[in-house]
């Protein structure tokens, strides 16, 4: 029979198992591009295409479920992942169902909005629906050490930000504007996504605050609380058959235990290992503004 089961999706429907199949991708850590640095979990576009993908065409899907445990991060990656996930339903006509963790905040909530319907625990932390920008200033450090900056740059502005010389007022208020078109964005976002869910002229839900499942709940900025075992099974009935996704690993990741996509530069390199570890430490940084 096993050799046959490649083959069954040829039969007339009337000869299929009538088993609703639901497919499942994690989608887990901060959200950024490039490589992860050691022990960390991160998620971008070019990690989660081909997981989608084959999440969408499973043959005769019934859904699709997104586990989402992410404290948010690069704004232009939760739109790219955004837009494929309703891209693919909309193709397939295929709903999608989000399921919070222990966080679905910032971008992180920004992937929930790409789901037709959300759901969380009692205790999750869903919303953070703003916009932040973190860095840190190195000037007296290198100043107390002796250490002369030397930077050579054409273009006013094109040392804007640099951590190891002085903030500069018209730099920041320039990051600032840029802050607030991304901010419209996401709002724009979760007032289609959840329209008609929530209050649209509730300022309060976009100045960044965060709130557990239960309040997220009678804010209208998910649909219910449960887990999705249960909930699918109540949507799809007790015989669905849950199609996991498996994410692709390297051989590196694998046989050392170490984050993914670790360059062979990052591990060779000096510099690699420096920005390993600020890396870790920004991330570190923002699962602990949740707590986590």
């Amino acid at each position: 029979m096993g050799i046959l089961r490649p083959f069954k999706y040829l039969l007339p429907k009337r000869f299929r198992s009538s088993v609703p199949i639901v497919s499942v991708v994690r989608m887990e850590g901060v959200i950024a591009s490039g490589r992860a640095g050691f022990r960390s979990s991160q998620m971008n576009m070019e990690t989660l295409s081909d997981p989608l993908d084959r999440a969408f065409k499973v043959p005769e899907v019934k859904a699709v479920i997104l586990l989402i445990n992410s404290p948010g991060g690069s704004p232009v990656q939760s739109s790219l992942i955004a837009k494929r996930v309703r891209a693919l339903s909309d193709e397939k006509e295929v709903p999608v169902f989000a399921f919070a963790e222990d966080v679905a905040a910032s971008g992180g909530y920004w992937l929930a909005c790409s789901a037709d319907e959300i759901y969380a625990d009692t205790s999750s932390i869903i919303g953070s629906i703003g916009v932040i920008f973190t860095g840190f200033g190195f000037q007296e450090l290198i100043k107390r050490y002796g250490i002369e900056r030397r930077v050579y740059a054409s273009g006013d502005h094109k040392g804007a930000l640099d951590p190891f010389l002085s903030e500069n007022n018209d730099d920041v208020e320039r990051l600032k504007k840029a802050q607030e078109g991304i901010h419209k964005s996401f709002k724009d976002l979760v007032r289609s996504r959840r329209f008609g869910k929530i209050d649209a002229s509730e300022e309060k839900l976009f100045t960044g605050e965060f709130w557990t499942g239960a309040q997220a709940l009678e804010l209208g900025l998910i649909d219910g609380i449960g887990d999705w075992r249960s909930v699918i099974r109540e949507r799809f009935g007790s015989k669905v058959k849950f199609n996991i996704i498996p994410q692709k690993k390297s051989w590196l990741k694998d046989r050392l235990g170490i984050g993914s996509r670790i360059s062979s530069e990052n591990l060779l390199s000096s510099n690699g290992w420096v920005d390993t570890a600020i890396g870790n430490i920004e991330e570190r940084l923002i699962w602990g503004r949740f707590g986590l």
